[in-house]
């Protein structure tokens, strides 16, 4: 899967600036996007694979980016794109399951990055019900863990390759970068500077 990276430096130092924003972010974060094959997949579909096929709670939030420090459950925003969903826990890191990955890819593509603030730094790649490209500790370079089919990652290890061994920030950017190089989806600044904003509360994700 080779990605049109021309304007990689450009769109890592675009989360750059993001994470210096939100720095909160930088401490635990869960980024999905899907890109349903289907058109008769909706939105409520998708949350339902996300919650473990139950329908979650939603609820309007007057501070999210405060407020989801206060729940016990993952608390998603939830973005829509050009064919695309973005799902983005911003909270704590609570990354997907493998069973919710492969269903979540029935029929849809779908891109996951997570970290938390013990480590866990993942990029994957899932499609047709199945996990079919994994990296772990991908911010330690050298000891980086994957799995599946090393060809779909392999832009993302160039990426990893053209940044200094400790550039930190710079990596989990990557990870961004790739995402968005891969389905066109970019989480926007903007979108995280909201009062009063709807949010879905995941109370069934490892069902």
């Amino acid at each position: 899967m080779r990605l049109d990276l021309r304007h990689n430096d450009h769109v890592i130092d675009y989360y750059r600036s993001l994470f210096d924003q939100h720095g909160y972010l930088e401490n635990g974060l869960c980024w999905t996007v899907v890109q349903p094959l289907n058109e008769e997949i909706t939105t409520d579909d998708l949350l339902r694979r996300l919650n473990g096929g139950r329908d979650p709670e939603h609820r309007i939030m007057e501070y999210p980016t405060e407020e989801a420090f206060m729940e016990d459950l993952p608390v998603l925003f939830v973005f829509k794109g050009e064919g695309t969903w973005g799902f983005l826990e911003f909270s704590y890191g609570f990354g997907l399951s493998d069973r919710v990955l492969t269903e979540l890819s029935k029929e849809s593509r779908v891109w996951m990055t997570t970290w938390h603030f013990k480590g866990g730094y993942t990029i994957l790649y899932a499609a047709d019900g199945e996990i079919r490209a994994r990296m772990r500790d991908f911010i330690f370079t050298e000891h980086a863990i994957e799995q599946g089919d090393p060809s779909i990652l392999a832009d993302f290890r160039t990426m990893l390759d053209n940044l200094d061994p400790e550039d930190y920030s710079g990596k989990l950017s990557a990870a961004f970068a790739f995402v968005e190089a891969a389905t066109g989806m970019r989480l926007e600044s903007e979108w995280l500077d909201v009062e009063e904003a709807p949010v879905v509360i995941l109370d069934n994700p490892d069902a």
